[in-house]
Formats: C-alpha cells, sequence, structure tokens
C-alpha cells in the first residue's frame, strides 16, 4: 500500500478505500490527498491536525456528525503508534464511539477491513 509518488486527485467516492499511503499523504478513490485524512462510509476529508494533539473531537465533526453513528473510531498515530489522547477517548466515549489508536499503516489496512465488512467505522489518520 505505500505510495512514492503524488498521485492526480479526482472526485471522492462514497464508502471510499484507502488505496495507499506514504511520501506525506494518501491515495483515496483515486484522489490524493496531503496531510490528515479523516474517511468514512461518507466520503474522505482533508484533516487539518498534524499531530495527535490536535485531535480533538471538533477536529472530527465531520466523521462525528454521521447518521447513523459510527460505533469505532480508528486513529492513525503517524509511523508508529501512540497512546489515544485522554481528552479525546473520553470526548468519543461520551457520544459512545470507541477509539483505536494505532500506527497509520496498520490504520489504512484495519478500517479497510471493517468497512469492507459493513461496519460502522471512520478512520482519522496523520501520515506516516
Amino acid at each position: 500500500m505505500r505510495e512514492d509518488r503524488p498521485q492526480a486527485p479526482s472526485t471522492m467516492a462514497a464508502r471510499p478505500a484507502i488505496e495507499a499511503y506514504g511520501n506525506g499523504g494518501f491515495r483515496v478513490a483515486g484522489a490524493r490527498v496531503e496531510g490528515g485524512l479523516l474517511v468514512s462510509a461518507r466520503g474522505a476529508w482533508p484533516w487539518s491536525a498534524s499531530s495527535l494533539v490536535e485531535a480533538t473531537t471538533g477536529s472530527l465533526e465531520v466523521l462525528l456528525d454521521a447518521d447513523p453513528a459510527i460505533e469505532l473510531l480508528v486513529l492513525g498515530c503517524g509511523p508508529s503508534m501512540a497512546a489515544v489522547p485522554a481528552a479525546l477517548r473520553e470526548g468519543l466515549r461520551a457520544r459512545g464511539i470507541r477509539v483505536e489508536g494505532m500506527a497509520t499503516g496498520a490504520a489504512c489496512r484495519t478500517f479497510n477491513v471493517l468497512m469492507g465488512e459493513n461496519r460502522r467505522v471512520a478512520a482519522a489518520l496523520l501520515p506516516a
């Protein structure tokens, strides 16, 4: 899945799959997204967060306003696994959403598998 060269952007599709990651961004549904990425069954959006410190419920609103609500947020922490910030974990728990933090590569693969199982999942991914 690693990607070394940028791809030309295109329209994001519903129920997007993460096709590639690396080199500071992602390719989703044929479009290159530089920097962070938010993705769910409804689509994919650039994410302004550049570190876990900036991962807040406010920065995730496009995912948290989904109907039906997501059950699980897969959090790609960058090149290696890191602890999910306590405030984010508590804010998501208050909305009935579980969060799993992992390295971004693993998060991309996990999101794709869970999406393929029609789970109510979303991903917030920092570049690896």
